[in-house]
């Protein structure tokens, strides 16, 4: 599922080899895919990967976008380019290419979890690249508690600069932010969450959001979602589903969160 893997499946895919049949997992990811760009009306896309690459965020590391790159690629993001028959998927253009980074590592939290469970282990906390599912309690017979980074620039390490402290239990935890990841451009910082509309990063004032769901998948998916929405088209989404809730970190005026 990484495209940093030259062997990988989505890697495959993403040349246009024959005869690549995606497995179970593949198939799960896309299909979940699918149905959260459904429900946040294109803001998830999987088939971001061409502008992704450009803005040098992908695997290829490049770094040539300008104007008349992104409208030339623009022509190939949207899930509308992909076709489901069976367990094939087809490409409508050669030039469309995957990109999971915004929900493999949640699926792959599930993954270790589902297996903790399947060993009888009843207590467990699982942490893939910040994307984290727990489960029972933590050593101290209590909630699992999980430390939201402030949003800021110099906040490069981890957990030494807290927001605040989640508790969970059962529960999945993510978070997406463009505070550490981004790239700068004529004296202009430019985050790394591409708006698949667009194909710009996306500019609001939401700094960070944490997606709190039952599985870790459709947490990491909705976090990078929500920070391409923003704030208002979030809480209204969030009050259409309940059985999401999100910690949104966004400025006001004044730069204060």
């Amino acid at each position: 599922m990484s495209t940093y893997v030259p062997n990988s499946i989505i890697s495959r895919f993403n040349r246009n080899e024959t005869g690549v049949i995606p497995d179970e997992h593949f198939l799960t990811i896309y299909k979940k895919a699918v149905e959260v760009n459904k429900k946040t009306n294109g803001a998830f896309d999987i088939t971001v990967a061409p502008i992704v690459n450009a803005w040098g965020f992908g695997y290829t590391e490049k770094n040539d976008a300008d104007s008349a790159k992104i409208d030339s690629l623009l022509q190939y993001v949207g899930m509308d380019k992909l076709i489901l028959e069976g367990k094939t998927i087809q490409k409508k253009d050669p030039n469309v290419m995957f990109d999971f980074n915004a929900i493999a590592q949640g699926y792959s939290v599930d993954l270790v979890a589902d297996f903790l469970e399947s060993k009888g282990i009843s207590a467990y906390m699982v942490e893939i690249g910040g994307e984290i599912k727990a489960k029972g309690k933590n050593p101290k017979n209590s909630k699992w508690r999980i430390g939201i980074d402030r949003p800021i620039d110099n906040n490069v390490i981890p957990g030494a600069t807290l927001q605040n402290i989640i508790e969970i239990s059962n529960y999945s935890l993510a978070t997406s932010g463009n505070y550490r990841k981004f790239i700068e451009k004529e004296g202009r910082k430019y985050g790394h969450i591409i708006n698949p509309k667009t194909g710009y990063p996306e500019y609001s004032n939401m700094l960070s959001v944490t997606v709190i769901a039952k599985d870790c998948m459709v947490a990491d998916a909705y976090a990078t979602s929500f920070m391409v929405m923003g704030k208002d088209k979030t809480i209204e989404f969030l009050n259409n589903n309940r059985e999401l809730e999100a910690y949104l970190i966004f400025s006001d005026d004044s730069g204060n969160f």
